[in-house]
């Protein structure tokens, strides 16, 4: 490993599996103190914390504990979120699932960059790395109303924030993975083969990603390779965007 993020401490959140898990044991490797966060149990981190991160006073108490526990806070990796079944086409999608999805992946993304980048400001900058997704540039070929709108909102909040804050030392990137091979992907494909077969026929590397590959992306958004970056975007979507392609 070249050890590109040694010493910086870096708060990952979705860090109990998936991308999230991924990046983690990457960030590890490659030197980080890690501060893994999620809803359950058993994150990967140096310091493993159990929150909620859709409660404004647990992301607060979040980034204290981590600035009690090393004294300084570096990158912030804002990675958790939710696609549940009943996020569907907005003729059949209910407001209590529209409105659980904003909260899971568009509020929870605003309080952790409220409060963090406050961190980062007083400990002398870094980076924040926001998950948004493929179907924040593009139609998705299965519907999700309020997924697909969520990370519309993250992604046009990662551009705001980078451009607020690009003279102070933090800067602000969303990565924009396509299809992975998560559990969360793959348990709701299993019960649904078709829909699978929906996604997959439209990426031209023919294939989902895997959390490992979207791990290295936001790894060079975190290091200083991609120290002229901000307000940007990096599609990591085995070349979806870049077809032509029909509905089925």
């Amino acid at each position: 490993m070249s050890h590109r993020l040694q010493d910086k401490v870096a708060v990952i959140t979705g860090a109990a599996g998936g991308i999230g898990l991924a990046t983690a044991q990457l960030f590890e490797a490659e030197g980080a103190h890690v501060v893994g966060v999620d809803l359950k149990e058993h994150s990967v981190g140096e310091l493993a914390l159990q929150v909620d991160i859709t409660d404004e006073q647990a992301v607060i108490d979040m980034y204290q504990q981590t600035r009690d526990r090393f004294g300084t806070i570096d990158v912030l990796f804002n990675n958790a979120g939710i696609s549940p079944t009943d996020d569907d086409s907005i003729l059949v999608t209910e407001y209590d699932a529209w409105q659980r999805v904003q909260d899971a992946n568009l509020k929870s993304v605003f309080f952790c960059c409220k409060y963090g980048i406050k961190h980062l400001l007083e400990t002398g900058g870094g980076s924040v790395i926001n998950t948004a997704s493929f179907v924040a540039v593009m139609g998705a070929a299965t519907s999700q109303i309020s997924y697909t709108a969520s990370k519309g909102g993250v992604l046009a909040m990662s551009r705001e924030l980078g451009v607020e804050f690009a003279r102070s030392g933090v800067r602000v990137n969303a990565i924009c993975p396509g299809p992975v091979a998560t559990p969360l992907l793959m348990e709701l494909f299993a019960k649904d083969p078709e829909r699978a077969a929906r996604r997959l026929v439209h990426v031209p590397m023919g294939r989902f990603g895997e959390a490992e590959e979207i791990a290295k992306a936001v790894l060079f958004l975190a290091s200083d390779d991609s120290s002229f970056m901000t307000a940007s975007s990096l599609l990591v979507d085995g070349g979806i965007n870049g077809a032509y392609t029909t509905p089925l």
